[in-house]
Formats: structure tokens, sequence, C-alpha cells
């Protein structure tokens, strides 16, 4: 019994390993695959019909592309997220009242992930997307949610993590991971400073639910030429705090 089910899950292990070669290289033909994997081009092969037959990929003439059935299961775990109607809601403003670019972050296994985002007017490409997955300390929506989890959540998050990611202006130590933090909870706001990015700065704020338990976070990002520390804390802050607050009020209502 042990035997098979290390056997399946070795069987797991190597098709999500395929399926993120396949994204990685953007489509795969077999050969690449084997390549890449390490395994023989036939092995490669009956896992890449299985994956076709529930059309988690699919083929076009000698390579093979991620399918939409992980767009229709994305699309679920979307709606997972209490009050995501009113969250994409506030970004689509977010973005079209700051001309930038806007998202909803949340947290899962001590990473960012992009739930939504919209680009405004004047909002510039920075490779965001939803379900990009990145760390949590360098971004500013991604602060915003450190400040409002618990410490020993925290502590987790940094032993398994650490400080890797972003550039070189990111947090660095515990400390200055700590009193970044301080700083967030006591102004309601996170700052991101070309931390993620070069030459992009961004601010979020937490959604926090009658229980006080982090939700996620809105941000709006943009280049720092334009998004100064003093255009953000004097004046998108205020967008931000404000679509933050209604969708915690929709919440608090619609229990």
């Amino acid at each position: 019994m042990g035997d098979k089910i290390q056997t399946r899950s070795k069987t797991t292990e190597t098709s999500l390993e395929i399926v993120g070669t396949i994204r990685e290289l953007e489509g795969a033909s077999i050969a690449e695959l084997s390549e890449h994997v390490g395994l023989s081009e036939s092995t490669v092969h009956r896992h890449l019909v299985s994956l076709q037959e529930y059309d988690y990929v699919v083929k076009d003439e000698d390579r093979y592309h991620i399918g939409f059935q992980f767009l229709t299961l994305g699309g679920y775990a979307q709606q997972r997220v209490t009050a995501y109607p009113v969250i994409k809601e506030k970004v689509d403003q977010l973005a079209e009242n700051t001309g930038e670019r806007a998202q909803c972050i949340v947290e899962e296994n001590g990473q960012r992930v992009y739930l939504y985002t919209e680009v405004g007017e004047s909002a510039v490409q920075t490779g965001a997307h939803i379900g990009r997955r990145g760390p949590l300390h360098v971004s500013a929506a991604g602060k915003a949610i450190l400040a409002n989890l618990p410490d020993e959540r925290v502590d987790e998050i940094v032993d398994t993590h650490g400080f890797a990611g972003g550039t070189q202006n990111g947090i660095s130590t515990r400390a200055e991971l700590e009193e970044t933090l301080r700083a967030v909870r006591d102004r309601g706001y996170g700052l991101n400073e070309q931390e993620t990015t070069e030459g992009v700065n961004a601010i979020g704020a937490p959604i926090t639910d009658d229980g006080e338990e982090v939700i996620g976070a809105l941000s709006v990002s943009g280049p720092a030429s334009r998004l100064t520390e003093e255009h953000l804390v004097e004046t998108v802050s205020e967008e931000v705090l404000s679509a933050t607050n209604e969708v915690e009020l929709y919440i608090a209502h619609s229990v």
C-alpha cells in the first residue's frame, strides 16, 4: 500500500514539474521537456496524454501549452475570496482614479499572489499579472498583509522564505522588518520604494474582516518619478485607504 502511494505521489510530482516547465518555457516540445525534466520522451509523453485528457495542457502542432482548465480553477479560487466582486470593483476604480496600475494581493503559503489587477490610462507594464507570486516583504501590499498577521505567522514566513527576492532596496533583516511593520500599523499602509522593481514605487493598505483577520490588500503602483513618496503619502494614500474601507464596510454589513 505504501509503495503504491509513493508511486502515485511521484507521478503527481512529475506531472506538476512538466506543467511548470511548459509555463517557464512558454510552450515546449516533448524533446525539450524531456531534456529539462530529465526523463525519457516516452515517459514525458505518457504524462502529457493524461494532462491533455483533463484539459490541463493542449497541443499545438508539436508543442504543448498550458490549458484553460487552470483558468477555470483560478476563477473558482478568486471567487472563494471574501467580497471578491467588490474588491474587483474597487481595484478598477483605483486604476481609473489614479491612472496607474492597481491590484489586490493575497497571501498564500507565505507568498504574495496577485488576485486581480487593472491598469489606468497612464500605467506602465511591470510584469504583474493575475496569479503571479512573489515575496511579501518587498511589496507595499505584502507589508500591509504582514503587519496584520500574528507575530508567530510572520516568523514562520521569514523562517521559510527569508529575505530573498526584490531589489537591493528591499528589507534584509528581521530588525528592519519589525521596524517597517510597526510603521505600517501606525499609518495604516505600506510603501514600496523600488524594492520589487527598479523605478517602480507603490502603496498598499490591508483589507480585514470583523474579526480583524487580514483578507488581502489593495495597492497602487507606478513609476517612481511620478509616484514619489510625497505623492503617495499625501494623495494616493487617501484613495487606497478609502477603497479598503469600503470593502471592509461591505464585508461587515454582508454577514
